[in-house]
């Protein structure tokens, strides 16, 4: 219904957007309690860019001189959306609107974005999707990336990979429900992504719990290595999972660990 509702509006007729779905609903890692799903709406017309060192973008195209600035991306969606979902959309956050359940089936998260491309030294590229924030902000996702290393983890894994995320969350709802601090979801997806396969191929789930809880407190003890083969990263294989600007830490995350361990009271 957001992409009818994105087709539809007619301040979008000369503006090309991919429409998808991202984050733990696409990559079916999603569990009952946190069943929200994220749409990304990205504006194929406009591309941002980077590079690891000067000129070792490819392109000769300029700088983009068109109408589709990120206020106006973030207006003309409100309005679609609005016309689709009426009293039911939430434009007060900084990134994301965010639709009520009712007409849309389940709740959502709609975040307006524009392509991306990042140049490495080595002259390669790797693609994503930037989100500008209403306050100036940005930050760069890599979805495709993010689906396609959990697809090989997961198969690698003999399946197991996917359960054990939604495991791992369940427990982190169960341990919330009990008064414990609430953990982002990514990041617990990350966490697991990160646990040695051997871990999450075990005979019994308690065991798998056991493995990835054992290694996370383990593995997180003490400072961020300097070596960059030593860090962890996030899913999509394209940023550490843990740096100054992200919302969580190493101590965070090693900390819920020890909590989650003394909640299922292993030994």
């Amino acid at each position: 219904m957001i992409k009818e509702a994105v087709r539809a509006h007619p301040g979008f007729s000369d503006c090309s957007l991919r429409i998808y779905a991202k984050g733990s609903y696409a990559n079916n890692t999603n569990v009952r309690a946190d069943s929200d799903v994220d749409i990304a709406v990205q504006c194929t017309d406009v591309i941002y860019w980077q590079e690891a060192v000067p000129d070792t973008r490819t392109s000769s195209a300029g700088p983009y001189t068109g109408r589709w600035t990120p206020a106006l991306l973030r207006s003309e969606l409100k309005t679609a959306l609005e016309a689709k979902f009426p009293g039911q959309v939430d434009s007060s956050g900084s990134t994301a609107f965010r639709i009520d359940s009712g007409s849309a089936r389940v709740e959502a998260d709609v975040v307006p974005c524009f392509d991306y491309r990042y140049y490495m030294s080595s002259g390669r590229y790797r693609d994503g999707a930037k989100v500008i924030k209403t306050d100036g902000r940005s930050l760069v996702n890599y979805p495709e990336q993010q689906l396609s290393n959990g697809k090989t983890k997961n198969t690698s894994t003999n399946l197991r990979y996917k359960k054990a995320v939604r495991v791992v969350k369940r427990l982190e709802n169960a341990m919330v429900t009990a008064g414990g601090i609430e953990v982002p979801s990514f990041l617990m997806e990350c966490l697991v992504y990160n646990t040695p396969n051997a871990y999450l191929t075990r005979g019994t789930w308690t065991d798998v719990v056991r493995g990835i809880l054992g290694h996370v407190y383990n593995e997180l003890d003490g400072p961020e290595p300097t070596d960059e083969g030593d860090r962890w990263y996030e899913v999509n294989g394209c940023k550490f999972l843990f740096h100054d600007e992200q919302k969580w830490t190493r101590g965070g995350a090693r900390q819920f660990a020890a909590d989650a361990w003394s909640y299922l009271g292993l030994s």
